[in-house]
């Protein structure tokens, strides 16, 4: 609903570079199992979700060994407390408690590589993620300034509508696959009476009438703002349509079928990208190329100005 809607809207105004990031994935306890099968799922999803690997390149961060390379040359220019004061990192950190690792720590200056190997002019992320490009804004001036100006700097792209999604448990956090309680987020692949059910067991609030903008009902605000994007109306027109509603009962009813016909076309894309032979790895080969080659160019640039020794 924020980012990947906007990768969608937006790609065939720019080049773009798509990573599923598996490295990130393991900065909190993975299983090994499903690691390659979790990678190449996401992948997936990024076609069904409408990245037409024709115009956008996708690839997994993994194969392109420039962004580990170009994260620990960073690593050794941020200073250790820009990394202190993430949010994220301190509410993970939190939850994790002895186990957290420095790979959690580190985990903005990986993604300050991901970017700035493809010397990034926009990013198009969810509003969660803005603290982290404010970081790889900060990572990319300081480089420049101890070296030579080899990086750009880059914007955040973000929408205005569905940038910050928040649980159906409850309405004050962002929904999140992190998050232990299964009933609080609707994945991209949940079955119909998957969906109805989460909803349906949603949390709510006592009031009858629904309506946005009150901060005291983040619940409603929440939800009335995912139906207004699952079935592509205005806030006006949501609004107006509330009104014939008898209460929750009724817009939960509303808001299942939209979430279920908003989603039936993504998860009919999807059988269709895994169950065709070699497509997808196809598309992570040609992906990982075009990849490489951009971000090796950056990698050398930044390694040139470092001062290291390149054999001919």
């Amino acid at each position: 609903m924020g980012a990947i809607r906007n990768w969608v809207e937006t790609q065939a105004d720019y080049e773009n570079f798509f990573c599923v990031v598996d490295l990130h994935a393991i900065t909190a306890p993975h299983d090994p199992k499903t690691l390659a099968s979790n990678t190449r799922n996401i992948a997936a999803l990024y076609i069904a979700c409408g990245i037409d690997p024709e115009v956008s390149t996708i690839f997994v961060q993994s194969h392109v060994s420039a962004h580990a390379e170009l994260a620990w040359l960073l690593n050794c220019v941020t200073p250790l407390n820009w990394l202190e004061r993430m949010i994220q990192f301190k509410e993970k950190a939190i939850k994790q408690g002895e186990n957290v690792s420095v790979g959690l720590l580190d985990y903005p200056v990986l993604m300050a590589a991901d970017i700035l190997l493809y010397q990034a002019d926009l990013v198009p992320v969810g509003e969660d993620q803005k603290q982290h490009l404010e970081l790889t804004r900060d990572v990319a001036g300081r480089f420049n300034d101890l070296f030579q100006s080899v990086l750009k700097v880059p914007k955040p792209l973000i929408r205005k509508e569905g940038a910050r999604v928040m649980s159906l448990t409850d309405g004050t956090k962002k929904m999140s696959k992190s998050d232990p309680s299964e009933m609080s987020r609707i994945h991209l692949l949940d079955k119909p009476d998957e969906i109805s059910k989460k909803i349906k067991k949603c949390k709510t609030d006592a009031i009858r009438e629904l309506a946005f903008d009150d901060r005291d009902r983040p619940e409603a605000n929440n939800l009335l703002g995912l139906y207004m994007i699952f079935a592509n109306k205005t806030k006006e027109q949501v609004q107006a349509e509330a009104a014939t509603w008898r209460g929750w009962g009724d817009f939960k009813t509303v808001l299942t079928e939209a979430a279920i016909t908003h989603l039936e076309p993504i998860q009919n894309k999807y059988d269709e990208v895994v169950k065709e032979s070699g497509y997808l790895d196809r598309v992570l080969h040609d992906g990982r190329e075009k990849a490489a080659e951009t971000a090796f160019k950056t990698l050398n640039a930044v390694k040139d100005a470092m001062g290291y020794l390149r054999l001919k």
